[in-house]
């Protein structure tokens, strides 16, 4: 088959098609109408997100949420006051409540206390919004992950990235705008695709996932293949498609799938320098834990996601598996904490030695919390939807603050709960974006990230 250049395609009028596709590919999709440059929604205090998710249930009472009573009643049963109210709270003559494992300190000048699991983290509390009251009603991973990023335990809607992304539209970046990164730890969690996928909102709003070790698979320009030619097979495929498309109206797959030939071309360029670590300083790959196999996996993470967002990324989320903890939690967080700490707090610090903290929202947290009893013999936690702590920071966050209370051993929200599309608001709102007026129709029916639950920005947050 004849090779046509660009300008070939152009005089021949076959590359008019394409032409304006690749127009079109390159421009941002603000929702298709243009809503978010109505009044109605709030201004933005972040830029971009990085949302750090631990999963398998980072246990509250051992991290971030200290109850000396704990330590006073360990050995004894739940108090029958919060026995009634918890269903999954194990009943009367078990005597098996158990005191956290670890200390906790005051730290910073906010004085916010903080467990010694991570103290380099405890080195940033005033850049941190803690909000303890965090709850939903699954107990079951899979499901509380997809609560967690989608708003319902059912994986069917949306994640929190995409509908970002179909608020803000595609930046004009040579890398996708919503990236998913799934860390290799031992963590049996398997990650839920839902998480980044787009649901029932156009497949080009989904996010793409990499390996933190091998980069963005498949985008090495195959051998003997230019930029030019390259191009010029990208033009007349999309022509083609154009021409269906133009037939059909509307195929959001192929869509998404014409979207991703020219971000995969683009990122042939761009994605080998991104994940060139070896160019940032000694200091720095230092810093965050790459010269430390404890560390190295999720220190590499967060260096990527420093990068990521430091090159028009807008939503990067980070996956940490292997924070379940049935049976020994001490060893487990402990071993966990080692892993995360350092790197974490390392990409605090770099955001804000790279002045692009205060417009990097990120945020940190897992599907669910733990209990404060202990599960079976083996001085582990079960599962606790009921209550447990995330943190915010940068991107417009008041830091050095607690929003919401549990009750006195950590099992239930006693004051301001604030369920998962309430922080999915949350995050929108810092983006810009009111979620009650983020509509998809989807088959008739006006769609918004909050769901049938709805939902609102807890606010305090920014210290409204």
């Amino acid at each position: 088959m004849h090779a046509f250049s660009r300008r070939q395609f152009a005089v021949a009028g076959l590359g008019a098609g394409a032409i304006a596709w690749r127009t079109l590919l390159a421009d941002d999709l603000p929702l298709g109408k243009g809503q978010l440059n109505s009044s109605a929604h709030p201004a933005a205090t972040a830029k971009r997100v990085i949302f750090l998710f631990m999963s398998g249930g980072p246990s509250q009472v051992d991290t971030f949420d200290p109850k000396p009573e704990l330590a006073r009643l360990a050995g004894e049963d739940v108090p029958e006051s919060l026995a009634s109210r918890v269903p999954r709270i194990k009943r009367a003559g078990l005597k098996n409540l158990m005191a956290s494992p670890w200390g906790f300190a005051s730290h910073g000048e906010s004085g916010l206390p903080v467990s010694d699991l991570f103290p380099e983290v405890a080195k940033h509390v005033d850049d941190l919004c803690l909000i303890r009251s965090l709850t939903h009603r699954n107990p079951v991973h899979g499901p509380g992950e997809c609560v967690m990023l989608t708003g319902s335990g059912n994986g069917e809607r949306p994640s929190l990235g995409a509908w970002s992304l179909y608020g803000l539209g595609h930046a004009r970046e040579q890398l996708p705008t919503f990236i998913a990164m799934n860390l290799h730890t031992d963590g049996m969690q398997h990650p839920q695709a839902a998480g980044w996928r787009a649901g029932f909102l156009p497949s080009q709003y989904q996010g793409t996932v990499v390996d933190a070790a091998q980069g963005i698979r498949y985008v090495t320009m195959p051998e003997g293949t230019s930029r030019e030619r390259r191009l010029d097979e990208i033009a007349l495929i999309q022509q083609l498609n154009t021409r269906f498309l133009a037939t059909v109206r509307q195929h959001s797959e192929l869509e998404a799938r014409s979207k991703s030939y020219q971000t995969a071309f683009d990122m042939q360029t761009a994605a080998p320098e991104l994940f060139a670590l070896e160019s940032e300083s000694a200091q720095t790959q230092q810093q965050y834990g790459l010269d430390d196999a404890a560390t190295q996996v999720v220190g590499r993470g967060c260096l990527l996601a420093r990068r990521m967002v430091q090159r028009g990324v807008r939503f990067v989320q980070v996956r940490v598996g292997g924070w379940d903890a049935h049976g020994n939690i001490q060893g487990n967080h402990a071993k966990m904490a080692a892993r995360t700490d350092r790197p974490v707090a390392a990409l605090l610090q770099d955001l804000k030695q790279q002045g692009l903290l205060e417009s990097t929202l990120v945020v940190w947290g897992g599907e669910f919390g733990r209990t404060p009893t202990m599960e079976g013999l083996g001085k582990g936690r079960d599962h606790s939807p009921a209550a447990y702590t995330v943190w915010l920071a940068g991107g417009g966050v008041q830091g050095g603050q607690i929003i919401g209370s549990t009750d006195e051993i950590g099992y239930t929200v006693t004051e301001r709960p604030v369920g998962p599309q309430d922080l999915h608001a949350t995050i929108l709102h810092a983006l810009g974006m009111d979620a009650k007026r983020l509509v998809y129709d989807h088959h008739g029916l006006q769609e918004t990230p909050l769901g049938v639950t709805g939902g609102a920005p807890v606010l305090e947050v920014f210290g409204g």
